[in-house]
């Protein structure tokens, strides 16, 4: 694989091109025609495909495409551009047996199939923005509480000292630090001191404040999700995390957020887009995991049709090609305490799980109501997604099909829920009565109709 000081080169010296040139004149068109050239169309009937041959179609237009298009660097409004040979190097040379975490908390992201039995990894919290240090700790230990939860990933502080978090400032820093010493201090208090932070800098923005955090944290187990700009696009910023990684002997998600209604149009190009990033997220990114995120442009959730139905294809395309493990994340519209943000997470793990992902759960209300952060649909997640392993997609799609029913017609005007201080005990993080009643009843649902057997893992359920 080329080295990743050839890529900073190319990022500084390869050909100029506006950014309005790069989306309209290269993006567009060359997604465009790679969509009618392998015939690749959206199929909102099934929302999660069954279909080899697409999925395989949808890897050989990825792989054209990215090689057409290239990455875009902001800051220095330069093309970085890669051969075919380049990127079949990249995915040659891939990271092997990729292990986070240490001691008994230590555990492999598998590289899985569709339909795979092989157990996905599991992480989450319920991560959100939360308004105070120990409602971060809560959440972080009530969910890694679960034997099912693998990886971390921290909610988000949006005060320090009573001051809002401003990112590039040294209350950006401080923010990123705290962050880190407090998901350390939580994840000790659940007996879990050697589990793998996914993001443990969430609150972090800039490169300095990744660095600060990390620094404070454990090398060993510790890591940095670092994501691209939409779409094709990275910053020197990014750069300079992937930098600074590489000379730490760290390893990391690749995140990849891609808009359903921006450039890359609707659900099949979003498909194309979401698979082509896989190469870049070795080339560019250098990451361990490959992090996709889809959301639509005008509802910011990943539980609608369109969304479930081209990540899956996307997913399915990639795991069949391509031996970089996959993690994806995703969120509710709906608030905590409420059925429909449960049947939303259940829709999209769904076709995460069987499409052959590992996944990370996010939280309700979009990830942007301050305290509504609700670890226990976050365990509910991890009990879905070890139920369906090994599921075909044919089943699958079924299941989501009937859930998108119950709430597909409410993710314009969800259910605003209720707050992390309504269904928690402020001083242990455990969940009230209440709280697990309705888990209880949600699982008891998805075991009479579906089938689905969930494992008693989590010790509040």
């Amino acid at each position: 694989m080329i080295s990743f000081a050839t890529v900073v080169e190319r990022a500084l010296t390869g050909p100029i091109c506006t950014e309005r040139d790069f989306d309209l004149d290269v993006f567009v068109p060359n997604l465009r025609k790679v969509l009618a050239k392998y015939d690749i169309e959206y199929d909102p009937q099934n929302p999660v495909p069954a279909d080899d041959d697409l999925a395989d179609r949808v890897w050989a237009a990825a792989l054209e495409f990215i090689g057409e298009t290239g990455m875009y660097c902001l800051d220095t409004e330069r093309r970085i551009l890669f051969t075919g040979e380049e990127i079949e190097g990249a995915l040659s040379a891939r990271p092997r047996d990729v292990v986070f975490g240490e001691g008994r908390d230590a555990r492999t992201v598998p590289r899985r199939f569709p339909e795979a039995e092989t157990l996905p990894w599991c992480s989450g919290s319920g991560a959100g923005p939360v308004s105070s240090e120990w409602i971060l700790m809560n959440v972080v230990k009530t969910y890694a509480g679960d034997s099912l939860s693998d990886g971390i990933t921290a909610p988000c502080l949006t005060y320090v000292d009573g001051q809002d978090l401003v990112a590039g400032s040294p209350l950006g820093i401080e923010g990123a630090i705290r962050t880190v010493l407090l998901t350390r201090e939580a994840l000790r208090r659940a007996g879990r001191p050697g589990m793998a932070a996914v993001n443990e800098v969430a609150s972090a923005v800039r490169a300095q404040e990744h660095i600060a955090g990390h620094r404070f944290g454990n090398p060993k187990t510790d890591f940095l999700e670092i994501g691209t700009v939409h779409e094709l696009k990275v910053d020197l910023d990014a750069l300079n995390k992937v930098a600074y990684w590489l000379a730490t002997g760290s390893r990391g998600f690749a995140e990849n957020g891609v808009i359903l209604g921006g450039l890359a149009g609707g659900p099949a190009g979003v498909a194309v887009v979401v698979a082509a990033y896989n190469p870049v997220d070795l080339l560019v990114l250098r990451g361990a995991v490959q992090h996709p995120l889809v959301v639509p442009f005008e509802l910011g959730t990943t539980s609608n049709r369109n969304t479930i139905w081209a990540r899956s294809l996307a997913t399915q395309a990639i795991t069949r090609h391509s031996p970089l493990p996959m993690v994806s994340p995703g969120y509710a519209v709906a608030g905590p305490m409420t059925e429909m943000g449960y049947y939303e997470h259940a829709a999209w793990v769904i076709g995460a799980v069987v499409s052959g992902s590992s996944i990370e759960m996010g939280p309700p209300s979009r990830g942007v109501i301050v305290d509504h952060s609700g670890p226990i649909e976050d365990i509910f997640g991890n009990g879905v997604a070890h139920a369906v392993a090994g599921m075909s997609r044919q089943e699958a799609n079924g299941i989501v099909a009937a859930l998108l029913e119950k709430y597909e017609d409410r993710i314009a005007d969800p259910p605003t829920g209720q707050r992390y201080q309504e269904c928690y005990h402020e001083a242990t993080g455990a969940p009230t009565r209440e709280c697990v009643d309705l888990d209880r009843e949600i699982r008891r649902e998805m075991t009479d109709r579906f089938g689905l057997k969930f494992p008693q893992t989590s010790p509040y359920l």
